[in-house]
């Protein structure tokens, strides 16, 4: 028969082996740890210290000890000099020394203390440290119980701190994923789904939960032909042939309840084993749309410029050479009209051109104004007996009432502003009144170009003021580059203002834009 004090410390160890075993959360094993060695030692306090990746030392549990005590550790612990590559031969024996010298000057000489390292694969991981409110040493079976016991408790705690920084990466993985603008899938080497993240969930209109255990086919239906190989197809020829192959394709996936398909573009990378066999695959997929948006934006800009250049070049050639033909003599009046042609086409040559460069700087940043105080009537005055010589259909009427505020503006681009609203009026009413008036509102000033044409279409509204836009119904018939209204919008909102279309005004086109009165910022 065993005595009754090792009866208990067997099963204290049996306790201890079950709680090893079966916790993983570092904070319970810590206490638990520590509860099993202070009854096991018959002591009646004790703390673990554990030694991070950094190497600073931390009392990570602590039982019967009074916080005060705790509080004058902490400093000592901070100032123990680290040796990364052999903490157990001088940081342990250092904590150990603190920790009796402590104990002893703390108590008087009435508490004892015993402390042995927790090592766990070559690595330490820490120290358990007892306490007995009696003096006396501890004996030598005390020191190898805990010793065993210590070794046993060290590889739990590194288990348990392994598991405590899977959990914080899996935290970190879930955090990513769900916060990622581009949709992720990961899928098994079946094509099983086995984690949706929002964002492809959004982008599907789906539910990401429902996603999961499909297959990577099922929920990724082309509308068309997609642009490179496939998933399947490209498996089909050996992919992935290295651990870093991508594979990119695009097209238009269908999409939940019979919605337009989405523009798209995935990237499948492989997770591979160090052996080489493929885990998972990762597929990225990320919404296109404005990259196609902008495709368009630049086809639409090359096929307007072509034209808007080809013609007035030309007409100037076609004239030009007319005019030198030495096989023939021409009076005065043709050549006056041909230079006069020659002259209104360089004109609007280097106007589109102005106006692309214009378009250019908004992108880089913006307009710069040079502000002064201007008079917009002054402006509207000047404007309408200029087009009046230009275009005999139209009358130019001004319309502003004679107490019309003085606004702090750039006048040039004011001019430009107001130019381009009635070069756009005579370009779609083919004749009749344009009228520029102006109103006076307590904060700011209104501005209106209107004409007697066809009108603005309902569903044209919304994007006259983008740029290169142009009203399909229009566009055959008239000549532009759609920059004018874009160009107007830009050096409204410049000055601090806004532009819209009047829609409630019937008959023809009508288009206003607003000023301050006063400014706020700085010039």
């Amino acid at each position: 028969m065993l005595p009754d004090f090792r009866v208990r410390q067997r099963d204290y160890l049996l306790e201890l082996a079950q709680a090893l075993t079966q916790e993983l959360e570092l904070e319970k094993l810590l206490n638990r740890v520590l509860t099993i060695s202070i009854e096991m030692l018959a002591g009646h306090a004790g703390l673990i210290a554990l030694r991070s990746r950094k190497g600073d030392w931390v009392v990570s549990a602590s039982y019967g000890l009074p916080p005060a005590f705790l509080q004058l550790l902490k400093p000592y612990l901070s100032e123990i000099p680290t040796h990364p590559d052999h903490p157990e031969d001088y940081e342990l024996p250092e904590i150990n020394r603190l920790l009796k010298q402590l104990t002893l000057t703390t108590s008087l000489g009435l508490t004892t203390g015993v402390g042995l390292p927790l090592v766990a694969r070559s690595i330490v991981v820490g120290v358990i440290f007892i306490f007995r409110n009696y003096p006396g040493v501890f004996s030598r079976n005390d020191r190898t119980l805990l010793s065993s016991f210590a070794n046993q408790a060290a590889i739990a705690v590194q288990n348990a701190q392994f598991y405590s920084q899977i959990r914080q990466e899996k935290q970190r993985l879930d955090a990513l994923l769900d916060s990622a603008a581009d949709g992720i899938l990961i899928l098994g080497t079946d094509h099983h789904i086995e984690r949706c993240n929002p964002a492809l969930a959004r982008m599907l209109d789906i539910k990401a939960e429902n996603a999961i255990g499909k297959s990577h086919e099922e929920l990724i239906q082309w509308a068309n032909v997609p642009n490179g190989l496939t998933l399947q197809q490209a498996e089909a020829g050996g992919w992935p042939l290295t651990p870093h192959a991508q594979l990119y394709i695009e097209g238009n996936v269908k999409r939940a309840d019979d919605q337009s398909p989405l523009p798209i573009g995935i990237t499948y990378a492989p997770l591979l084993a160090p052996e080489g066999t493929l885990i998972n695959i990762i597929a990225t997929m990320r919404d296109i749309t404005r990259f196609r948006e902008a495709e368009e934006v630049k086809d639409t800009f090359i096929s307007i410029i072509s034209h808007e250049l080809k013609t007035p070049v030309s007409l100037i050639k076609g004239y030009a050479s007319t005019l030198r033909r030495e096989d023939a003599s021409w009076d005065h009046e043709i050549v006056k009209d041909s230079l006069t042609v020659i002259e209104e086409e360089a004109d609007r040559l280097a106007a589109l051109i102005e106006n692309l460069l214009d378009a250019s700087r908004l992108q880089a940043g913006g307009l710069s104004l040079k502000r002064s105080d201007v008079l917009i009537p002054n402006i509207a005055h000047r404007l309408s007996k200029r087009f009046a010589t230009q275009s005999p259909k139209h009358s130019f009427p001004v319309d502003f009432p004679p107490e019309f505020p003085v606004v702090l503006a750039d006048e040039v681009r004011l001019e430009q502003l107001l130019s381009n609203l009635i070069t756009n009026a005579i370009k779609y009413s083919p004749e009749g009144e344009i009228r520029i008036s102006g109103q006076i509102r307590p904060d700011n000033v209104v501005v209106c170009v209107s004409d007697q044409g066809p009108g603005i279409a309902p569903d044209d509204i919304p994007h006259i003021f983008d740029r290169f836009y142009r009203a399909p119904e229009m566009a055959r018939s008239t000549k532009g580059a759609g920059l004018g209204l874009f160009l107007a919008k830009s050096i409204a909102e410049a000055h601090g203002g806004k532009i819209w279309v009047d829609t409630e005004t019937g008959k023809g086109a009508r288009i206003c834009f607003s000023l301050p009165r006063q400014f706020d910022i700085e010039i």
